[in-house]
């Protein structure tokens, strides 16, 4: 480990310390992170360049603009808490929820680790992961009864579209790699298309006059209690402020739509003051 590194390093721990002490969600992150082996980021990103726009479709070009990646340091990994609530299935009771996740690009990645009260007595507590190439959804009441297990090639494309769906609201240059593809569509929309493990997943993302996200959409498949369904995903943006001077998402929904109407199954917003970029894997 560099002199660099051992100090992000270093930092990532009393980070942990500071925060861990108050939130057993936050130390589930760390210790999910630190098992799934994740590689570090470089010393020192490489700025991202004008030029490294060029060629992409217009709209695409205006999205990057708007999220202000020309001139600032390529983003490797970025960790944020969310809160909100939860339900899960069509026409069934919210439940306060908060949830801490960990997104890598130096190896496509993603944790996420949700806890959510049932009945403000019950906790369940649940992991989605995209790690080497494979997804999986886990979720155990009380932290010892599991409620649910899913896993396989629909939970792989799902959880790698999930890893795009952040990167476009997160951290856009991410996604400056030859993995991924853009497709203009009209002036205020384009289609971006990422390839990881051997799985291609391709998202509609939609834009405001500013260029701002407001939505994105894309065919997944829905976990519900019949079985999984493939239907139209989408995460509409309500609002976009500034923080740490860059672009950050207000509150946003998580939406199917299925053939009896739309299914809105997490509302929440990330918390501007518990958003890192370029963090090292766990503490």
């Amino acid at each position: 480990m560099t002199g660099t590194r051992a100090r992000e390093q270093t930092r990532g721990s009393l980070a942990a310390g500071s925060i861990g002490s108050r939130d057993r969600l936050y130390r589930r992150l760390l210790t999910e992170v630190a098992a799934a082996n994740l590689p570090f980021g470089p010393d020192v990103a490489g700025v991202v360049a004008q030029s490294d726009l060029a060629g992409l479709p217009p709209a695409a070009q205006r999205y990057l603009r708007f999220m202000g990646v020309v001139g600032r340091p390529r983003d490797w990994s970025f960790r944020v808490r969310l809160a909100g609530r939860f339900r899960l299935r069509p026409g069934g009771g919210w439940m306060p929820a908060q949830a801490w996740q960990y997104n890598s690009a130096v190896q496509v990645a993603r944790v996420f680790v949700i806890r959510v009260r049932m009945a403000h007595v019950l906790s369940m507590v649940a992991s989605d992961t995209y790690l080497r190439g494979r997804g999986r959804m886990l979720g155990k009441l009380v932290g010892l009864v599991t409620v649910a297990d899913g896993k396989g090639d629909e939970f792989d494309v799902g959880e790698l579209l999930t890893w795009l769906n952040d990167a476009v609201l997160m951290a856009p240059s991410m996604l400056l790699t030859p993995a991924v593809s853009w497709a203009q569509v009209d002036n205020d929309s384009f289609d971006v298309s990422l390839t990881d493990a051997g799985h291609t997943v391709t998202a509609r993302v939609f834009l405001d006059e500013r260029g701002a996200p407001v939505d994105f959409a894309a065919d997944r498949y829905a976990s519900l209690p019949g079985g999984l369904l493939l239907a139209r995903w989408r995460t509409p943006i309500q609002s976009w402020d500034m923080v740490g001077g860059r672009p950050f998402p207000g509150p946003a929904s998580v939406i199917y739509d299925l053939p009896d109407g739309p299914f809105c199954y997490l509302e929440g917003a990330f918390d501007a003051g518990r958003v890192a970029f370029n963090v090292p894997p766990g503490s």
